[in-house]
């Protein structure tokens, strides 16, 4: 079994026949749809056009709900509204409990990750035992037309650890650029979103890992498949040692990420876990 736990239906271009075409020839058999709820100020414009009119953000809850009817068995529904909507916690509870979402996720807003409100919703995700999945990005300028040159998303590193340490019956899973520069005990977190070269043992991910028990890890993205494939060595150390931690996930729809955990000689026992095994233990099949 594979599962793919981090995408986004009617994502780059791709419709459902096209999501469901693809799953199949990368041998994928369930996939969690995220949703991404936030103002039209606060995204770029991935869609090539389509985000403009939705109202609220690129990826609306009700685009997965259509996949997940039309079939059931292919996609786990994620839905997280946005913190600083005082209806947040209400949708989230209404979600769950009329939809049956299984997945607080995405989170990729452009505030402080500690915020009160934020650390409420994510508390009630605890209770209702969905797992948070996060995306940090860190400021840097980038070539928008927008009024704003960057975005940012979470706050940083630290602001992860608060969260975690507010929100201990929670769990969350990091992904994004501002989370996976983090894999090296370097200075190059915060000057460029895909670090290069040898990684340093020691960085910040591996301390939140060993330090606290409810941080996961969504090797999703370019970002995430960066932070294995520049170091293949450490790549192979840190999957071994955190296999317990990592989820096998994409975010678009390529075959790079399976290629990598192929590539790194791993046990079949550490491979399930990381295709399915570990998104099983957070998310069981209903």
């Amino acid at each position: 079994m594979i599962i793919d736990a981090h995408n986004h239906a009617d994502w780059h271009k791709t419709d459902l026949n096209g999501f469901l075409k693809n799953m199949d020839e990368n041998n994928i058999d369930i996939t969690w749809l995220l949703s991404w709820e936030c103002p039209r100020h606060e995204y770029e414009n991935y869609n090539g056009g389509l985000a403009t009119y939705l109202k609220k953000g690129p990826i609306p809850f009700e685009a997965g709900l259509e996949y997940k009817k039309a079939y059931p068995d292919r996609f786990i529904l994620g839905y997280c509204p946005d913190p600083r909507d005082p209806d947040a916690i209400n949708n989230l509870k209404a979600a769950t409990f009329i939809h049956k979402v299984q997945v607080c996720g995405e989170l990729k807003v452009r505030m402080m990750y500690d915020d009160f409100d934020a650390i409420r919703l994510y508390r009630t995700a605890g209770e209702l035992n969905l797992p948070v999945t996060m995306h940090f990005d860190y400021e840097f300028n980038k070539p928008w037309t927008n009024a704003w040159p960057n975005f940012w998303y979470g706050g940083g590193i630290d602001v992860l650890e608060r969260v975690l340490k507010k929100c201990p019956e929670t769990i969350f899973l990091g992904h994004a650029p501002g989370f996976w520069a983090h894999m090296s005990d370097d200075d190059q977190y915060d000057k460029m979103s895909y670090p290069k070269g040898p990684v340093i043992r020691g960085g910040m991910i591996s301390k939140l890992l060993d330090k606290y028990d409810n941080l996961y890890c969504d090797m999703s993205a370019g970002s995430g498949w960066n932070a294995f494939n520049r170091d293949l060595e450490h790549a192979y150390w840190f999957t071994n040692t955190y296999q317990d931690r990592i989820l096998y996930a994409r975010d678009y729809f390529d075959s790079r990420h399976g290629e990598l955990i192929e590539s790194l000689s791993l046990s079949q026992e550490v491979k399930n876990k990381l295709y399915f095994e570990n998104a099983l233990k957070l998310v069981p099949l209903k």
